[in-house]
């Protein structure tokens, strides 16, 4: 028997044993070795997603691992290789699959969400998931993989260009992640955040913030751009005020990325909308390809995953690190050591950054 994290009820969560499941035909068995813990992880500990979890339900998706075992019918693969998982199984039937869309199947199964996820000591999956690391990347930094495919399909969507203006409107870890991967598109890049440390965890990283308590984010925007607004905003603070200053800062016919989970309806200034011919798109998940520009921006350092982490706990004090993520802080990104079962009682592991 192997250990598991399980989300068995609204905020409440434990580590028991889990059977191993031996690979069937086209999946492979993975000791998953890091595994990073995110806002939707998050909603599903808060209770928000009880209509969609089964429970006891085996959280995280964002991970890195190596193959332990491979079944029947994998080609390609073998015991050792470092990988990640793109955690998405779809029909191939339904409309959206039909046009191309897969990753946003209208029967999606998030894995991780709808079915069991990778914070456990050994998990099996389809071969057909798997994102081949290289070597030389570090598994803990390689747990980053997945949330920089979540900021890369982002400025894909919003379709970032350089020399463009851009403001990311929440600096945690996936606002950190858009901002790195649109300066390196070639953007201009500002990041509206309340929290210090997150703001001096960005400015570290070589970004430009902005503090919206202190700062008049309207006549930062002005000077920046001489007036005429910016051309992409990122909504990536998941609150009502993030979702005005997003529109307020764009100019004419200027691009809103919509990429946090709002629980709930937002009111919008619709107004400036038609006013300035703005345009919303939302973006949820990554392909393929994302995942795979993600691992040589991780790899080459223009991600600097390391800096991002700021503990690493082991398996069986993943539910305290949930209620530590919960409480805000000098918190960035937490990774449970899915290698490490040691009890350590109320301590973490690890130095916050």
């Amino acid at each position: 028997m192997t250990l598991a994290v399980r989300y068995t009820a609204a905020r409440t969560l434990d580590t028991a044993p889990a059977p191993s499941v031996e690979p069937g035909p086209g999946e492979v068995e993975l000791a998953p070795a890091y595994v990073g813990i995110c806002g939707t992880d998050l909603h599903i500990f808060h209770g928000d997603m009880d209509a969609r979890v089964a429970t006891p339900a085996v959280l995280g998706h964002e991970m890195s691992g190596r193959i332990v075992g491979v079944g029947p019918d994998v080609e390609g693969w073998q015991v050792g290789d470092a990988v990640t998982v793109m955690p998405l199984r779809w029909d191939g039937t339904c409309p959206a699959c039909r046009a191309g869309h897969q990753h946003v199947c209208q029967h999606l199964d998030f894995i991780g969400i709808d079915s069991p996820g990778a914070m456990q000591q050994r998990w099996t999956v389809p071969a057909s998931t798997l994102i081949r690391l290289p070597e030389s990347l570090p598994l803990d930094r390689a747990a980053l993989v997945e949330p920089t495919a979540v900021a890369v399909h982002d400025v894909g969507r919003a379709q970032v260009a350089e020399g463009e203006k851009v403001v990311v409107v929440g600096g945690g870890p996936v606002g950190v992640l858009i901002a790195l991967v649109a300066q390196a598109a070639g953007a201009e890049v500002r990041v509206v955040e309340l929290s210090a440390h997150r703001r001096a965890l960005a400015e570290g990283l070589g970004l430009t913030t902005w503090d919206p308590t202190a700062d008049d984010i309207g006549a930062l925007v002005g000077t920046w751009t001489a007036d005429a607004g910016a051309d992409v905003a990122f909504e990536v603070s998941g609150a009502a005020g993030g979702v005005d200053t997003a529109v307020e800062v764009l100019g004419v016919r200027g691009r809103l990325c919509l990429v946090a989970i709002h629980p709930r309806p937002r009111e919008v200034n619709l107004h400036r909308f038609f006013w300035r011919e703005l345009t919303l798109v939302g973006a949820r998940l990554y392909d393929r390809s994302d995942f795979e520009r993600a691992v040589a921006l991780v790899a080459d350092g223009t991600i600097p995953a390391d800096r991002l982490i700021s503990k690493v706990v082991p398996l069986t004090q993943a539910p305290a690190a949930f209620e530590a993520l919960e409480g805000g802080g000098d918190v960035m990104k937490i990774l449970v050591d899915c290698t490490d079962d040691t009890d350590t009682s109320d301590d973490t592991q690890g130095a916050a950054v």
